[in-house]
């Protein structure tokens, strides 16, 4: 059983939905990821998401642009990415952690050389945003050779045809992007979601976790309520782009991170008594 899988498992025993923050590895600084994800996880975070800097990040709103472009400033790349996680893992062995990205830096390293890089590392999943489902056997089988789910986004848009060719295709959770556009931008409407992962979950028995839109505890306890995970991004990664922006150091930055990642797990919390 993958971690992922093992994470999903232990928190629906307790009636609770997984907490899932992402944050831009390498943004503002490298030396900062590896505190933040301990803070993160001390926090209430379950599982981390680390966003691979890219240069063209198609998929997402201003707020994570600016932190891709950050991030490449501090000249990370793929390869110092899985070293920071496998510096996190010298002290933390459980909690899961998630690469997503983008194709171009995979497949630059290649499918093979990733998987074995990202699988001592210590890396649990990833998502690519630009792979489609009709395109990933080949890294696919790389992963799956390593123990590394392939998480897949599956879009308000996303026909049940192709939602059903995902299903097949992914391992350890599936998420939903529950608006249309870019990260961070919108209102959540809990109601479309609850009827689109009911049709995801007619074709699969993983785990729906719910992202782009959750910006604050409220919003975050109202998917929870039908998700089997909720994932917190830009508001996440903007509080921590305000902190430093606003001259606190590394210490009052992750503080501020800390504390949302808090109020929004307190919700979740709150939505399952």
């Amino acid at each position: 059983m993958s971690r992922i899988e093992g994470r999903f498992k232990q928190l629906a025993m307790q009636g609770r939905t997984v907490l899932i923050p992402y944050i831009v590895a390498g943004d503002p600084a490298q030396d900062v990821t590896v505190p933040l994800m301990h803070q993160l996880v001390e926090s209430g975070a379950d599982m981390i998401e680390l966003g691979v800097a890219f240069s063209d990040p198609m998929a997402e709103g201003p707020v994570i642009q600016l932190a891709h472009e950050r991030a490449l400033a501090s000249h990370t790349s793929l390869s110092s990415v899985l070293t920071m996680v496998q510096v996190f893992r010298e002290t933390d062995a459980t909690t899961p952690v998630l690469l997503m990205g983008y194709a171009n830096p995979v497949m630059h390293m290649g499918y093979a050389a990733f998987a074995d890089a990202a699988g001592a590392a210590g890396v649990d999943g990833l998502i690519t945003v630009d792979i489609p489902p009709e395109e990933v056997d080949g890294i696919n089988s790389e992963l799956q050779r390593v123990g590394i789910d392939n998480i897949f986004l599956v879009a308000p848009t996303t026909p049940e045809e192709r939602i059903a060719q995902i299903a097949a295709r992914a391992s350890g959770f599936i998420y939903y992007v529950s608006l249309k556009g870019v990260t961070g931008a919108g209102n959540l409407d809990t109601k479309e979601v609850a009827s689109r992962l009911k049709l995801i979950r007619k074709h699969s028995d993983l785990p729906v976790a719910v992202g782009f839109g959750i910006k604050d505890a409220a919003s975050a306890a109202a998917v929870a309520t039908v998700a089997d995970g909720v994932v917190v991004g830009s508001a996440l990664v903007d509080t921590l782009a305000q902190a430093f922006a606003g001259g606190g150091d590394q210490a009052v930055a992750l503080g501020s991170a800390g504390k949302l990642l808090k109020q929004i797990h307190q919700g979740i919390a709150n939505a399952a008594s």
